[in-house]
């Protein structure tokens, strides 16, 4: 007999060899329909896999993140199938499971077309009715070498090479399609029925451009209609959201070929930037930070002293001069500690906190680039808070509160933490790394967040919060940061003299809000759909004029609104009224003032607000009383 023992605690004994499926099935019939694995003692099992000795379990299901991976992987497979029915030439690569769906990479001469998405994913839909079953089997792997070769699935046999020789290879079979995988999978193909391709791109083999150009397609795969239906609005909805088509419209940025991932601003955009850089700067100096300016091409040997160079070399552009091997900084840290190390510091001196809205650049892949979201060139608002180490809880919760503060006034109410720990390749021991992961958890408790562990995604100095905004339409994005860094000091020698009247290494606390302003300015845009809230807005109104004889009274309007620090334009073109107040509507000016021979007798206007067919005529004096309060920039 061996001991199951449940989530709950509870515990119950089973046969030697019991499976997964009979574990469920010992709970309830309900709950055996819809199990898709098991969880072993943390590691994930195909049902039908015996346990031979006591274990921790916990039945996996549509409804648990790991079901809903199962379930993506499961249609990738299904469509791998699905395209070896269909073109029996093709040879089939890599598909994994990806945040929202899934993708498969195929070898084909002839190039898919949308219209082949259709008939893919109806066989796909009758993979699914005819119930394969989806079985593991492990082979020798020179054996499934030969198998793979002598069915023309040459990519598949190179991946089985790459392994090393004696291993044994899984394999994953449904009705006559066979896959190399590593599992676990769905007891079989009917469990997957909420699914929908989305589109075809190119890719190179293993990611390498000097390798074959595949064809990729994607799609998306849910536990439910209901979440698929979900995903698709969405999906929808971001489309008439996407920043790079608004910026467009409302004339706020464009970007070339001639400078891959950098921002080309417009009046209107680089308005909302300087807007946006003004109230991070007020919220900075509210709370004690000091602003400095860095170099932006400094010599290689410094980055070499950080660690960056070895880490990051990839990511960094270069630039010789005189013998000299200068670049352009990625990021802003290692100059902070240099001007931290600019004369004597003291512990009185200490925290230090040291903003900067810093130019960095970074040697971004050309086909990761993405608009405003993914660029080559940027600024942070960047900080780092040099302290003691019994000082990292009070500035941790100082700087959650601030943080907290900032997303609110952008209209950010829900987000998510994230604790990111040691990855793989970082510099220090992991001593120092024990007490860096331990001080930040302890820091972000007592700031009052809960947080989930996002594995190996530390920075390689340190392990770091990620901060995880949701939008107006379900979307996250990771923009904040704070990062508890032992070691950078520690190479770039920075010290203070403590109360003992030795040396001692500051702790560096890197920390971002907003993280880029090209980021953080692409998501405003999609949060908001274009339609800013009025002190965000770079052009808060615009005066229209019916006839020519409103001229005079339109500017002074015009004149009165900026003279209490509005921004906007008047119009007194020839045009019809109603075409003005379309193109302005288009423009998305939050207010539209319109002033004829009546208004010019009551010193009063006509005031429209954007997405209202509604126009109201108030005093010029209540007006302007109305919009400066309303357009006050948040504290």
């Amino acid at each position: 007999m061996i001991n199951i023992i449940f989530p709950d605690g509870n515990a119950k004994e089973f046969e030697n060899n019991v499976t997964g499926f009979d574990i469920a099935s010992s709970i309830s019939i309900s709950l055996a329909k819809i199990a898709l694995a098991i969880e072993v003692d943390g590691e994930l099992k195909d049902l039908n896999i015996p346990i031979t000795k006591d274990a921790k379990i916990r039945i996996i299901t549509p409804k648990d993140p790991e079901g809903l991976e199962i379930i993506r992987h499961d249609a990738a497979h299904i469509m791998a199938e699905a395209v070896k029915e269909l073109y029996p030439d093709v040879q089939v690569t890599i598909g994994p499971a990806i945040e929202n769906g899934f993708y498969y990479d195929f070898a084909r001469n002839e190039p898919f077309t949308p219209d082949d998405l259709l008939i893919i994913e109806a066989k796909m839909r009758e993979i699914s009715k005819r119930d394969e079953k989806i079985v593991r089997e492990e082979w020798d792997r020179d054996e499934a070498v030969a198998f793979f070769k002598k069915i023309n699935e040459h990519y598949k046999a190179e991946l089985i090479e790459a392994i090393p020789a004696g291993q044994v290879i899984s394999l994953y079979r449904q009705g006559e399609f066979i896959d190399l995988c590593r599992g676990p999978h769905a007891p079989s193909t009917s469990k997957i029925k909420a699914f929908k391709l989305m589109k075809l791109a190119g890719a190179y083999w293993r990611g390498d451009s000097k390798n074959q150009m595949l064809q990729r397609i994607y799609g998306t795969a849910w536990a439910d209609e209901k979440q698929l239906q979900d995903y698709l609005t969405m999906i929808e909805e971001a489309e008439k959201r996407d920043h790079r088509k608004i910026g467009k419209e409302l004339n706020l940025f464009h970007l070339q070929e001639e400078a891959p991932g950098m921002v080309f601003w417009h009046e209107q955009g680089w308005t909302l930037y300087r807007i946006i850089e003004d109230y991070i700067r007020g919220k900075l100096q509210k709370n004690n930070y000091i602003e400095v300016k860095t170099p932006v091409l400094v010599d290689r040997s410094l980055w070499e002293k950080s660690g960056h160079w070895e880490k990051f070399r990839e990511h960094i552009f270069t630039s010789e001069s005189e013998e000299k091997v200068m670049a352009l900084k990625p990021m802003n840290c290692p100059c902070h500690v240099q001007i931290f190390n600019y004369g004597l510091k003291s512990y009185r001196d200490l925290p230090l906190r040291m903003a900067e809205f810093g130019s960095c650049h970074r040697n971004e892949s050309s086909g990761s680039l993405h608009g405003l979201l993914r660029v080559r060139g940027f600024v942070q608002d960047d900080a780092h808070i040099f302290c003691s180490e019994d000082m990292i809880t009070s500035e941790t919760v100082a700087f959650c509160k601030l943080l907290k503060e900032v997303y609110h006034d952008f209209g950010f109410d829900d987000f998510q933490v994230k604790f990111s720990d040691r990855p793989d390749v970082r510099a220090g021991t992991d001593e120092t790394w024990d007490k860096a992961e331990n001080s930040l958890k302890e820091a972000v408790i007592a700031a009052g967040h809960e947080f989930v562990l996002n594995k190996g995604e530390g920075a390689f100095y340190g392990p770091k919060l990620e901060f995880v905004l949701k939008d107006a339409i379900g979307r996250d994005w990771q923009l904040g940061t704070l990062q508890v860094d032992f070691i950078l000091p520690e190479r770039l020698d920075a010290s203070y003299i403590g109360s003992d009247g030795h040396k001692h290494r500051p702790v560096m606390l890197h920390r971002a809000i907003i993280g880029t302003f090209e980021r953080f300015i692409g998501v405003l845009i999609e949060q908001h759909a274009g339609k800013f809230p009025l002190w965000l807005s770079p052009s808060q109104f615009v005066v229209l004029t019916i006839t020519s004889d409103g001229d005079e009274y339109a500017a002074s309007v015009c004149k009165a609104l900026s003279d209490v620090g509005m921004r906007g334009t008047l119009d007194i073109s020839s045009e019809k009224v109603n075409y003005k107040i379309r193109k302005y509507s288009l423009l998305k000016v939050p207010v539209i003032l319109v002033v004829g021979k009546q208004e010019m007798q009551d010193n009063s206007v006509s005031v429209r607000r954007l997405g209202s067919d509604e126009q109201v005529v108030i005093s010029l004096e209540q007006l302007l009383k109305d919009l400066h309060t309303e357009a006050k920039v948040p504290c």
